[in-house]
């Protein structure tokens, strides 16, 4: 779906007509992943984790979504999203709305937060429990973080490691935080055996001298 939102540090107080906007592509419906959510926990959480997913991919592409724009993408009412929106952030979940960006250092969003549960040793069918997050989901977003913290191991700035993950130099920040805050030795154990994964990975598909 294409939506056209505020710009991220757009000021409050003038009229929309006057305010900065741009276009954003949001996924309503995720597919299998979704399904998977509904199934085990329900619509009121699928709605939850799609609160969760517009608002991230409307930061990672410059702008910063209002709870009256959750409503109308979700075809619920505002007092619906304020419900979620509360409930999620009595959880510890930081959601990067408009009305909340100024202040958003003050939390955790919910990817960093499913990363540190998993450097801290959860699997993610126990993640996935407590987050109400699919396995997959899951899996993509640690996957994603051990790029980064690979990419700051080896002294890459966080503005380039943003371009070469293409991911928002927000989320970058917000994973190189977790990434220090959980500096223990279990910790390190857990990431470098990923980034071992990571570098096999690369390393079986680089083609043989002479090949095509």
């Amino acid at each position: 779906m294409r939506v056209v939102l505020v710009r991220q540090g757009a000021g409050h107080g003038q009229a929309l007509r006057a305010t900065a906007t741009t276009e954003v592509i949001w996924t309503l419906d995720a597919g299998t992943e979704d399904r998977h959510v509904l199934y085990r926990n329900g619509s009121a959480e699928l709605r939850r984790v799609r609160i969760q997913r517009l608002l991230d991919e409307a930061l990672s592409q410059g702008a910063a979504a209002t709870q009256e724009d959750l409503a109308q993408a979700l075809h619920v009412s505002v007092r619906t999203i304020k419900r979620d929106c509360a409930l999620l952030e009595a959880q510890g979940v930081c959601l990067p709305t408009r009305g909340n960006l100024q202040g958003i250092g003050r939390g955790q969003t919910h990817k960093a937060q499913i990363v540190g549960r998993w450097l801290r040793g959860e699997t993610y069918d126990q993640i996935a429990l407590h987050t109400h997050h699919c396995p997959a989901s899951i899996q993509r977003y640690v996957q994603a973080f051990v790029r980064v913290a690979h990419l700051h191991r080896q002294g890459f700035p966080d503005s380039q490691i943003a371009l070469l993950v293409e991911m928002s130099p927000f989320l970058v920040q917000e994973y190189l935080a977790v990434y220090h805050q959980n500096d223990t030795p279990e910790c390190r154990e857990r990431l470098d055996e990923q980034i071992q994964r990571l570098e096999r990975h690369k390393a079986d598909r680089k083609p043989e001298k002479g090949g095509r």
